[in-house]
């Protein structure tokens, strides 16, 4: 389980809460979210989906949603007279390194192949306080700060006591449902407090089931953590009818999810451009990537403050596609000599094809 700072819920315990201490939370939470991004992506990236069809999809839903979640931050910070601030060189996480916020000692995020350690890494990440017992994870020891789910919660808390005029008439720089299928517009104090609540809930699951409200393909699946778990399981988590009851408990005895070691490409362990010799075809196709990934930055930070319009949703979905078939190059090592390439995720605002 990931804590974080009590240090970042500042302002936001008071009766009137100060909206720019509610509009800090927030940015930090876009900032959270967006971390997590590149670690499961590189771990994506590094399977093989012809071998691992079925971890490639959920990780690949994992980071859909994780899109969602930054978009529905995004969204209330924009509600209460914010602006996201997304394509800056310090918007984006350095690895390995902690959460934004969090607590040092803890899980540090690393660009790591899949594996059975990174898999438990992205657990660590979702786990929340007190999961339900589906054997998904040992009994945890309570911790003096707070998770994940609290921060949010207390966000929530917090927006439900701003005054009505804290949320912008006529609604301000949505991306709403029409765009990104999931998506909330947060015009008021409950929509605001929808938006958090669907963060948590495909995050974390709720206190009495790992089922999420509806994700961005418009049907239900488990949350983050339990989703995470079948992989670590190696089973689907299945609702199982109580013969003592008319309600259902869960356990990990659905259809069997196998992995294919030989299905993962052998990416290095943390690497950045320095990792590349300049010249080289892996420098190469890793600064064209780099570029690419700061563009797709970029074009969401114009999505999120303003230009919430069909053609820069589009372009954005198009530059997410073009990174990961410029990732899928890279892994296979077709043009870097044989040796898989790992992307590095870092600030690359020059076309390297201009030098």
């Amino acid at each position: 389980m990931i804590t974080l700072h009590r240090s970042i819920l500042e302002g936001l315990h008071h009766d009137e809460p100060d909206p720019e201490s509610v509009r800090c939370a927030l940015q930090r939470a876009v900032e959270l979210e967006h971390s997590t991004i590149p670690v499961y992506l590189y771990a994506y990236y590094s399977l093989d989906t012809s071998k691992n069809a079925e971890a490639a999809r959920i990780l690949k839903s994992v980071v859909v949603e994780e899109m969602l979640h930054m978009v529905l931050a995004a969204n209330v910070l924009n509600a209460i007279g914010g602006r996201p601030a997304i394509g800056d060189p310090d918007f984006i996480p350095r690895f390995p390194g902690h959460l934004p916020g969090g607590v040092e000692g803890q899980v540090r995020l690393h660009l790591r192949p899949f594996s059975r350690q990174q898999l438990e890494a992205f657990i660590e990440v979702e786990e929340p306080r007190s999961p339900i017992d589906y054997e998904a994870h040992a009994a945890l020891v309570d911790v003096p700060s707070v998770t994940i789910g609290e921060f949010y919660m207390t966000i929530s808390n917090a927006l439900q006591r701003l005054p009505v005029d804290a949320f912008t008439s006529p609604p301000r720089n949505q991306v709403g449902p029409d765009l990104m299928l999931g998506s909330i517009n947060v015009v008021d104090r409950d929509s605001a407090v929808q938006a958090i609540a669907t963060i948590i809930e495909q995050g974390e699951g709720t206190t009495t089931s790992p089922e999420e409200v509806d994700g961005p393909d418009g049907q239900n699946d488990y949350a983050h953590f339990y989703r995470l778990s079948e992989l670590m399981k190696g089973r689907r988590l299945v609702k199982v009818p109580d013969a003592e009851s008319r309600f259902y408990s869960y356990e990990f005895s659905g259809d069997v999810i196998s992995l294919d070691p030989s299905g993962v490409y052998d990416v290095p362990l943390d690497p950045t451009a320095n990792t590349y010799p300049v010249g080289s075809a892996g420098r190469r196709l890793n600064d064209a990537f780099n570029f690419t990934y700061t563009t797709l930055l970029a074009q969401l930070h114009d999505l999120l403050n303003g230009e919430n319009d069909m053609a820069t949703f589009m372009s954005s979905l198009a530059t997410m596609s073009s990174l990961e078939d410029q990732a899928r190059i890279m892994v296979s090592g077709t043009q870097s000599g044989g040796v898989p390439i790992g992307p590095t995720f870092e600030y690359q605002p020059e076309d390297p094809a201009d030098r």
